[in-house]
C-alpha cells in the first residue's frame, strides 16, 4: 500500500516542529522535506504542496491564504493551523470532540485546526448550547492562563533571554481591548449569538493552559446544579480518548495547576463553584490539544489511520 506524501509548510515554527516530532518516527508516512534555502521559495513550495496528500500549513494567516491558493491538486488535504479559516465558508472545523463533527473531518479536504484558547472554551460551552443548557443570547466571561509558546518564536526567545525584563516574570494581561483573533470561532462554533468577554493572560511557563468560564446558575436551564452539569458533560463527551472529565473531588487542594498537561495531547474538564456561580474550566497544552496534537489527531481520521496514533495521552 502507498503511503501518504505529508508536507509541513512552516516546520520551523512551533506548531511545525511539533507536528514534525509527532510524525518523524512513523513508518506508515512518507514526509516531505523542503530544501532549507528554498523554504521561501514560491515554486517549490508549491512543487511540494501539490505532491502531497495532505499539508499542513504552519503559517501567518497571510502566508496560510497564499499557500492555499497555491493547491491545485483536487485530491491534496490541507489542515490549516493558523487563524485565517475557522470561520471560512468551506473549511471544516477541526475538533472532532464537538458532535457529528468527527465524520464530518473524516471526509473533509479543507479542516481549520481550532485556536488554543479556543479549543478550551469551546469544549465548556458548545455542550450547553447545543444540549439546550445555556441560551444562546447569554453574556459569558472567559479568562484563560497560558504558556508563552503560544505566542510565538519571538515570545519564546523573549522568555529564554536571560537579560529578559523583570516584568516577563509575572503572568500578563494581554489582548486588553477584549478583541482577541480566537474570539469569532468562539463565537461561532459555540453557537453563542454574543461574544463572549475573553480575558487571556500570558505566563512565565513554555506549554499549558487553563481556560475559565464563569457563569451564574440562574444563567442555565434544567442543568443548574455542579452534579448536572458534570452529568451533562459527561454524556456529551463519553467514550472520548482525549477529552476527559476530571472526578468530583478534583481539585482536592482548591487549586487547578495551568501546566500540569505540558507535553500532553489530553483536555480535562473542571466543573466546580457553589450553588450561584459555576467555574468551569479547560486543562490543556496549548501546543498539544491546542496546536499540534489536534492536527495530528486530524490528519488522523482525514487519512482514516487510528484516530489518537502518534499522540501523548
Amino acid at each position: 500500500m502507498t503511503k501518504p506524501k505529508i508536507y509541513i509548510d512552516g516546520r520551523e515554527g512551533t506548531t511545525g516542529l511539533q507536528i514534525y516530532e509527532r510524525l518523524g518516527g512513523q513508518d506508515d508516512i512518507e514526509l516531505l522535506l523542503i530544501d532549507e534555502d528554498k523554504r521561501k521559495d514560491t515554486e517549490e513550495r508549491r512543487k511540494l504542496l501539490n505532491a502531497a496528500d495532505l499539508v499542513f500549513l504552519c503559517l501567518p494567516d497571510a502566508a496560510a491564504r497564499e499557500a492555499v491558493s497555491l493547491v491545485s491538486n483536487e485530491k491534496t488535504k490541507v489542515i490549516d493551523c493558523s487563524t485565517a479559516h475557522r470561520t471560512a465558508q468551506g473549511w471544516t472545523y477541526g475538533f472532532p470532540e464537538l458532535h457529528s463533527q468527527r465524520e464530518k473531518i473524516r471526509t473533509a479536504k479543507r479542516v481549520a485546526n481550532p485556536g488554543c484558547y479556543a479549543s478550551g472554551f469551546l469544549s465548556l460551552v458548545r455542550p450547553l448550547v447545543e444540549m439546550g443548557a445555556l441560551d444562546p443570547s447569554e453574556r459569558v466571561v472567559c479568562h484563560a492562563l497560558s504558556g508563552y509558546t503560544g505566542a510565538g518564536k519571538k515570545a519564546v526567545a523573549q522568555y529564554g533571554d536571560p537579560a529578559r525584563e523583570p516584568e516577563l516574570d509575572s503572568p500578563r494581561h494581554y489582548a486588553v481591548t477584549l478583541a482577541h483573533k480566537h474570539i469569532p470561532e468562539m463565537r461561532l462554533v459555540s453557537g453563542l449569538t454574543r461574544k463572549p468577554i475573553f480575558m487571556p493572560m500570558i505566563c512565565d511557563f513554555p506549554q499549558g493552559m487553563t481556560v475559565t468560564a464563569a457563569l451564574f446558575a440562574d444563567q442555565l436551564k434544567g442543568a443548574r446544579s455542579i452534579e448536572a452539569l458534570r452529568a451533562l458533560y459527561g454524556e456529551y463527551y463519553a467514550g472520548s480518548p482525549v477529552v476527559q472529565l476530571r472526578p468530583a473531588d478534583a481539585p482536592s487542594c482548591g487549586f487547578i495547576g495551568s501546566n500540569n498537561l505540558a507535553g500532553k495531547d489530553t483536555l480535562q474538564i473542571f466543573v466546580n463553584g457553589n450553588g450561584e456561580q459555576l467555574m468551569l474550566t479547560a486543562r490543556l497544552d496549548n501546543l498539544g490539544k491546542g496546536a499540534s496534537g489536534a492536527a495530528v489527531q486530524n490528519m488522523n481520521l482525514m487519512l482514516g489511520f487510528e484516530e489518537t496514533k502518534g499522540l501523548n495521552l
